[in-house]
C-alpha cells in the first residue's frame, strides 16, 4: 500500500449545519403522477371493472384490463422520467430518477405481461376454444394486435438489456439505439390500446383524454429533448478549442462558447454531450465537468472506456457541441456541514476535482487508485490543496495484494479522518468501487442524509 499526503494549513472547522433541502418538485411530480393513476383505475371501475364481472373469465379479462391501463401509463411516466425535466431531476438528482427509471421500467413490463396473460386466458374461457387458436383469432381480427405484440418485444428486450449482468457486456452505442426504440413501443402500445380497449370504444371523452396524455409526453419529449437542446446550441455556440491527453488513455476537451454562465451549471454536475462529428452527431455521452465553469469555457475528461470514449481524443478544436443539461444534484447546494469529505475512485475524480474548487469548506480529499499512474490532475490538485488549504490524500494500491485488504475500511476511513462522522461525504467513481466505500463510510458512524453519492454509469 501506498499512501501519499498533501496537507495544507487549514482553518478552525467551523460547525454549523445547513437546513436539509426539501424536494417539493419530486413530491409534486408523484403526486400527480399518482392522482393521474387514480383516475385511469376510476375509468376501469365506471367501465365495469369490477361490477361487471360474473364469472372466472370475466374476472381474469378485468385484470387484464386493469393491468393494461396501468402498464400503459407507467410507459409514459417511464418517458417522462429522463425526459430532461430541469426541476425534477435538480430535485431527484440523475442517480435518483435513473433507479426510478429501471424500477418503474420492470413494473411496467410485468403489468404489460400480466395483461397479455390475463386477457388472452379470460378471452380463451369467454370464447370456449384453445388457447392457440384464441391467439391466431386476437393477432388475426383485433385491431393493433400486431403492433401491440411487437411493442412488447421491444419492452422485454430493452429491460433485458437494462440487468447489470446483460449491460456490462453491451457497447454503449447499441445499448443507446435499442433504447430509441423504446418510442416506437409505446407508439404501438396507443394503437392497439384506442380501438380495442373497452374503456376507450364506449367513451370518446376518456379516449381524448388518453390521447391527450399521450401528446403531453410527446410534447414534453420534443421540448426537453429536442428543442431546448437546439435552442441551446444556437445561443452558446459551444466549440471544442483543445484536447490534451491528461494520461494513458485519458483526454481532456475544453469548449468555449458565448455566456456560458447563463448555463446555470455548477462543480459536480454533468451534462450530455453531442460532438458534431460524422461518426458521433447522433450519439449523446454523458460527461462531467472536470473544472468549475465560467462564462467562457467549460472542460470535460474523459476516460476511453467505450468505443466512443476511446475516440474522443481525435476530436478537432472546431468541433461543433451541442449539450443537454446541466444535470445532477452532486453539488455544493446539498451539502448541509462547512466540513467535507471528497472521495474520488478512478476517473471519478472529474466532479470531485472541480466541487475542490469551487467549496467554500473545511475539505479533506481522498483519491483512490490502484496504481500511481492512474493519478489524474495530480498537479492540479495539489495546486488546488496548497491554495485553497485542502488535506489531499492518495490512497494507492491494489486491495487484493496481501497488506492492502484495509485500503478505506471503516478503520482505515477512521485512521484518516477522524472526525469522518461531522463531515458531509462525496463520493464518486466507479459503481462496484462507490457501493463498497459508502457502506464503509456508513460503518464509520457518518447518517446517510450526510453521504452524497455520484456512480459512473448509466
Amino acid at each position: 500500500m501506498s499512501v501519499l499526503r498533501v496537507i495544507a494549513e487549514r482553518p478552525g472547522a467551523a460547525t454549523s449545519v445547513r437546513p436539509p433541502r426539501r424536494h417539493i418538485f419530486a413530491w409534486l411530480f408523484w403526486g400527480i403522477a399518482t392522482l393521474i393513476g387514480l383516475a385511469i383505475t376510476w375509468l376501469w371501475l365506471v367501465d365495469g371493472g369490477i361490477s361487471s364481472i360474473n364469472s372466472i373469465a370475466a374476472a381474469l379479462t378485468s385484470i387484464g384490463r386493469i393491468t393494461g391501463l396501468i402498464g400503459a401509463y407507467l410507459l409514459l411516466i417511464q418517458v417522462i422520467l429522463l425526459s430532461r425535466l430541469p426541476w425534477i431531476e435538480r430535485a431527484a438528482g440523475f442517480d435518483r430518477l435513473t433507479r426510478w427509471h429501471r424500477l418503474n421500467g420492470k413494473i411496467a413490463l410485468g403489468l404489460v405481461l400480466a395483461h397479455v396473460v390475463f386477457i388472452t386466458i379470460g378471452y380463451t374461457l369467454a370464447d370456449r376454444i384453445s388457447l392457440g387458436a384464441e391467439i391466431s383469432t386476437l393477432l388475426a381480427l383485433y385491431p393493433g394486435m400486431v403492433a401491440a405484440t411487437v411493442g412488447t418485444a421491444i419492452m422485454i428486450l430493452i429491460v433485458g438489456m437494462s440487468l447489470v449482468i446483460v449491460r456490462r457486456h453491451l457497447r454503449y452505442e447499441f445499448w443507446y439505439v435499442v433504447h430509441l426504440t423504446a418510442y416506437l413501443a409505446i407508439g404501438l402500445a396507443w394503437i392497439h390500446q384506442i380501438p380495442t380497449g373497452n374503456e376507450f370504444i364506449t367513451n370518446k371523452t376518456a379516449a381524448t383524454w388518453w390521447t391527450a396524455l399521450y401528446l403531453a409526453t410527446l410534447a414534453l419529449l420534443v421540448l426537453f429533448r429536442i428543442v431546448r437542446p437546439s435552442l441551446t446550441a444556437y445561443r452558446h455556440r459551444l466549440r471544442v478549442v483543445a484536447v490534451t491527453e491528461e494520461a494513458t488513455g485519458i483526454v481532456s476537451i475544453r469548449m468555449a462558447g458565448n455566456n456560458l454562465d447563463r448555463l446555470g451549471a455548477r462543480a459536480g454536475q454533468f451534462f450530455l454531450w453531442r460532438f458534431l462529428t460524422r461518426n458521433s452527431w447522433w450519439e449523446a455521452h454523458p460527461f462531467s465537468l472536470s473544472a468549475v465553469p465560467d462564462s467562457r469555457e467549460l472542460r470535460i475528461t474523459v476516460k476511453g472506456s467505450g468505443d466512443f470514449s476511446r475516440r474522443i481524443g481525435e476530436i478537432e478544436p472546431g468541433t461543433g457541441v451541442i449539450v443537454e443539461g446541466p444535470f445532477g444534484a452532486f453539488t455544493d447546494d446539498t451539502r448541509r456541514r462547512d466540513r467535507v469529505l471528497l472521495i474520488a475512485g478512478g476517473i471519478g475524480i472529474t466532479p470531485i476535482r472541480a466541487l475542490a474548487e469551487e467549496m467554500p469548506a473545511d475539505i479533506v480529499l481522498i483519491y483512490r487508485a490502484m496504481h500511481e499512474e492512474d493519478l489524474v490532475f495530480r498537479q492540479e490538485l495539489e495546486h488546488l490543496a496548497k491554495t485553497r488549504r485542502i488535506d489531499l490524500r492518495y490512497v494507492v494500491g491494489d486491495h487484493r495484494v496481501a497488506g492492502n485488504e484495509d485500503l478505506l475500511s471503516p478503520h482505515h476511513l477512521r485512521q484518516l479522518v477522524p472526525d469522518i462522522a461531522d463531515r458531509d461525504i462525496f463520493l464518486c467513481g466507479p459503481p462496484v468501487m462507490v457501493s463498497l466505500i459508502e457502506t464503509n463510510v456508513r460503518r464509520t458512524g457518518v447518517p446517510a442524509k450526510q453521504i452524497h453519492v455520484e456512480k459512473f454509469a448509466l
